[in-house]
């Protein structure tokens, strides 16, 4: 049956600003919808990207002749006048911008360069392929921007460990005393998570680096656009295998939120020891007033803010990589507007990183530590592994060896003094074998330390083997 042709209805915007869309509607969106709807408050920090993302577009359309060769030099050419104006752009100038997103902005200031031409650059593309280029165009320069300031905590990490490898401190196991380690072994305890972070960050780069454009909304692109040129153009790794798939994969999203998260939580781990450690209690470090703050009441505070505000970016950067797969759970396939938020998350976790490592490398690099406090913290108690490795070494078997020291640390505990303080005759008594022991040499820390040679441990020549290979890396 034929439908009556009736007078298009002229399409009114409720609000100011271009958009993409419209001809269907009878009006534009209502203000309450449109302050929804509009994203340019959040993805405009994408518009260096997406104006390379359209200048190779352009190049692809002219290339494959869907357009003349003069028309896509004008649309290049109209592009870096584009990004010209927006490089000069102030606060004044986005608030006063009424569009709806990055993408349709760039491309109604492409129209006020060109003319009409600029029309044709959205041929064969959609905001769909082109939000998902642009994004991972930044979420690749945003990988080797957190890259450096990952390598930086670590290098600070290791400069600290180079002049305490003769540093004798404690270890801690349940947050008690456990063995005598040297300070730069504990320095170094921290450096190889983050070591971990940069290779899982490297690994999800490379999930990132491929290339949806040409994949149109959903189906594909109509036109014989290169693919493969568009992906060396930009700099992508590969092309994506399936429409579909590459309009609504926001797997490498989460993936480098889980990346944030996770060297949150090792960040937050060496907070919490350099907070501990830099309070009266223990002393081992000193902190920097540059990295230290004070309190509004009590003139002799020293607040290790830097290392606190660190520990609850944690928080922060597991929440947004939890919001990120709650969004995620529920989609059906394609495109879907919940996408829009990816922005959101993965720019708060980039911000608060970017933010959060060079005050912890600051933090590190600015520190002293208390060389005598920390030893004077090893007790002799914390020799006990020592002395059953003494007994093992005669022949002991271990769990004998093990409940035989067990005796000798319940009798100091019952006479209230130090292991080390025992008469000899009560170490006779509980093992013969103690009978030749060289008592003082079992008691070294630093003996101690030097025994743990096995690769990974805390014997000097191990942790300059961990130094040197960490370096290597950085």
């Amino acid at each position: 049956m034929a439908c009556t042709p009736t007078a298009p209805a002229q399409n009114a915007p409720a609000v100011p600003g271009a958009r993409m869309w419209g001809g269907r509607f009878s009006s534009g969106p209502a203000p309450e919808m449109d302050r929804l709807n509009r994203s340019l408050p959040v993805d405009r920090r994408l518009w260096r990207h997406d104006v390379a993302g359209s200048r190779a577009w352009a190049a692809a359309l002219g290339a494959a002749g869907v357009i003349d060769p003069a028309e896509a030099a004008d649309l290049r050419a109209g592009l870096d006048a584009v990004a010209a104006r927006l490089e000069s752009w102030s606060e004044a100038d986005w608030a006063a911008a009424g569009d709806e997103d990055v993408h349709t902005l760039v491309e109604r200031l492409l129209g006020d360069e060109i003319g009409p031409t600029a029309g044709k650059l959205h041929t064969g593309r959609s905001r769909n392929d082109q939000v998902a280029t642009d994004f991972r165009l930044w979420a690749l320069e945003a990988v080797k921007t957190l890259d450096a300031a990952l390598r930086d905590v670590q290098l600070a990490l290791v400069e600290q460990a180079e002049q305490h490898v003769a540093t004798v401190m404690p270890s801690y196991t349940h947050m008690q005393r456990a063995q005598p380690v040297s300070a730069a072994h504990w320095l170094l305890s921290h450096a190889w998570p983050l070591a971990r972070d940069r290779e899982r960050l490297a690994d999800a780069g490379d999930r990132v680096s491929v290339l949806p454009l040409g994949s149109g909304a959903i189906a594909g692109c109509p036109f014989p656009v290169d693919r493969v040129l568009l992906k060396e153009s930009l700099g992508f790794r590969a092309v994506s295998p399936n429409s579909v798939d590459a309009v609504a994969d926001r797997d490498w999203v989460a993936e480098l939120l889980f990346v944030a998260a996770m060297a949150g939580v090792h960040l937050s781990r060496l907070a919490e020891d350099l907070v501990l450690f830099a309070s009266s209690e223990f002393g081992f470090v000193r902190l920097s007033d540059r990295f230290s703050t004070g309190s509004s009441l009590m003139p002799q505070k020293r607040n290790p803010d830097a290392l606190e505000l660190a520990r609850g970016k944690a928080g922060r950067l597991i929440g947004d990589l939890t919001g990120m797969l709650a969004l995620l759970k529920g989609l059906p396939s394609g495109y879907n507007k919940d996408l829009q938020e990816d922005k959101s998350a993965l720019f708060s976790a980039f911000d608060a990183l970017t933010d959060v490592l060079p005050a912890v490398a600051g933090t590190i690099r600015s520190m002293t530590i208390d060389a005598a406090r920390c030893a004077g913290a090893v007790d002799s108690a914390m020799l006990a592994t020592d002395l059953a490795d003494f007994l093992v070494r005669e022949g002991v078997p271990f769990r004998e060896a093990h409940g035989a020291v067990g005796r000798l640390v319940r009798a100091a505990e019952a006479l209230g003094c130090p292991l080390s303080a025992l008469p000899r005759e009560v170490f006779v008594e509980v093992s013969r074998e103690f009978a030749s022991a060289d008592l003082d040499s079992l008691f070294s820390a630093t003996a101690s330390i030097e025994a743990r040679a096995s690769e990974g441990g805390t014997s000097p020549a191990s942790v300059r083997t961990q130094i040197a290979a960490l370096l290597g890396q950085i």
